[in-house]
């Protein structure tokens, strides 16, 4: 059984996959920050200093009455809505969306290119003993036949 693990674990595709995934994680975090700390504070401005991290609503109320912010609201207990880090969450998923679109794009291209056209012939069948035959021929090597363009 340690010997058949051993074979799955260090075959091509599961060292590929266990790669792609811990890049994914740390590509994750940088989108994250990304959004956090570069996208949202300009946006946040342009609509009138609003931090989306801070937009809810409240469905019940905690021990204290209205919050400042949601991390005083999950303090007292409050149950709500976090519609503002939604809204975050869901411009990280379209950047890394994009990033990917464009990295599949990019990969999709580099195979085209290095696919390359397929080759002329370089003969041909005569039409009446079927042998191959130099595309330049006039005459069958193997019958003697005239051949025609």
């Amino acid at each position: 059984m340690l010997k058949e693990f051993k074979e799955f674990a260090l075959r091509g595709n599961v060292v590929d996959m266990a790669v792609g995934i811990i890049i994914g994680a740390a590509f994750g975090t940088i989108v994250q920050s990304l959004v956090k700390d570069v996208i949202m504070p300009p946006i946040g401005l342009l609509l009138g200093n609003v931090d989306f991290t801070n937009l809810f609503l409240v469905l019940k109320g905690g021990a204290a009455g209205p919050f400042a912010s949601l991390a005083d609201a999950q303090k007292a207990g409050a149950v709500s809505i976090n519609y503002g880090v939604f809204f975050n969450a869901l411009i990280s998923f379209l950047i890394v969306a994009v990033a990917v679109f464009m990295l599949v794009r990019g990969m999709n291209q580099l195979k085209r290119q290095k696919e390359a056209p397929p080759a002329e012939p370089t003969t041909k069948d005569c039409p009446f003993c079927c042998s191959a035959v130099a595309i330049k021929a006039t005459r069958c090597a193997h019958c003697t036949s005239e051949l025609r363009g």
